[in-house]
């Protein structure tokens, strides 16, 4: 089955203008080859084949405005399309709860619409909008520490038999309880807590598996992320952080055969820098010791635009949850968690996931 994958996206926040932009960045440049993806073609869907028929936000700013203008609207910050150059669409963006949604560092920066309307009210609303649109997949772009925010959308797809896409560190893909109501209802789930491409974690967690694989004893390793723009902000709340911590350490953690004692390894947030933006900064150390208990160690400096590194993979993401839409399977689609994701809920080794994905993707997992 083929045709246009119909996404709904919540968060219209700097991933999604990144993604979309990006989209449209080989859309008017169709000379440009098409990188940053890891798959060009899943099936037979590429990266124009994705619809985005609907946004949820909280922003006042942002709600009621259609998508292509939305995405540039405070405190979003890419704009690798001009404003006046990203085509029209009939598109929305509609008002989602709240919640948890908004932290306390950047409840000056979104400010929340007060509508007056209640949970069940909106509840209810979304649930009419999805299937006015056609919506087969939602895709969660929500703050990290969205705990309740996150379990609200679950519940949703699970209501409307709508595919889920989790991006942040809230645990429903990877949590029993919530996967097996995926499972129940064969309604597919990827997730949770998306990898950049060459992000600092899959970056670090690769130059683990590449030490232990060698034969050397990691003793100690720490990752430090700082940035610039508003995920960042809502990450100095450190109450917001407890998940997303655990998933950027689990994730290293499972690439090493002897785990680490929790007080030899530091995996996570640091700071917020404003003047850096939208660009990331991770700083990464792994000390070990080698042949004749002959210490070595290594230091990484890595650089990148925290949106680009995200795009292409949810792109791969959207389209691996229609590929299990297509194919009738539902419950946490685990080759493409455990390839995509930090914290699926089997862990595999890189390689291992690539090749499960591959196998998933040709009908063979």
């Amino acid at each position: 089955m083929t045709g246009k994958i119909k996404v709904a996206l919540v968060g219209i926040g700097n991933c999604f203008s990144g993604l979309i932009q990006g989209i449209e960045y080989y859309k008017q440049n169709p000379s440009q080859e098409v990188i940053g993806i890891i798959h060009d073609k899943l099936r037979a869907y590429g990266i124009h084949d994705i619809d985005f028929v609907a946004g949820f936000d909280v922003g006042e700013n942002k709600i009621g405005k259609s998508i292509n203008e939305g995405i540039y609207e405070y405190p979003n910050m890419v704009d690798w399309i001009p404003k006046d150059k990203m085509p029209k669409t009939e598109s929305m963006i509609y008002e989602s709860p709240a919640l948890d949604g908004v932290g306390i560092w950047v409840e000056n920066r979104v400010k929340p619409i007060q509508s007056g309307k209640n949970e069940t009210d909106l509840e209810k609303e979304i649930k009419d909008i999805l299937k006015k649109t056609g919506a087969e997949i939602v895709v969660s772009y929500l703050p990290v520490g969205s705990e309740k925010a996150t379990q609200f959308w679950a519940q949703i797809c699970l209501d409307t038999n709508t595919a889920f896409v989790n991006c942040m560190p809230a645990f429903i893909a990877s949590d029993e309880e919530w996967a097996q109501k995926f499972t129940d209802k064969n309604i597919p789930v990827v997730g949770d807590d998306i990898k950049g491409q060459v992000g600092a974690t899959i970056v670090h967690r690769t130059l683990a598996r590449l030490c232990n694989d060698r034969g050397t004893k990691i003793e100690k390793t720490y990752q430090i992320n700082v940035g610039g723009n508003t995920d960042f902000l809502n990450m100095k709340e450190q109450e917001r952080l407890v998940s997303k911590r655990i998933s950027k350490t689990e994730s290293v953690q499972s690439q090493l055969d002897e785990r680490l004692d929790d007080d030899q390894i530091y995996v996570g947030p640091s700071d917020f820098i404003p003047f850096l933006a939208n660009t990331k900064l991770m700083f990464m150390r792994i000390e070990g010791k080698q042949w004749a208990n002959i210490p070595y160690n290594m230091e990484v400096r890595l650089e990148v635009d925290d949106k680009a590194n995200s795009a292409g993979i949810v792109i791969d993401a959207i389209r691996l949850a229609k590929i299990a839409l297509d194919d009738g399977i539902g419950g946490p689609i685990i080759p493409a968690s455990a390839y995509l994701m930090k914290h699926p809920i089997k862990q595999m080794s890189d390689p291992e996931a690539k090749t499960a994905c591959e196998k998933f993707v040709a009908g063979n997992s």
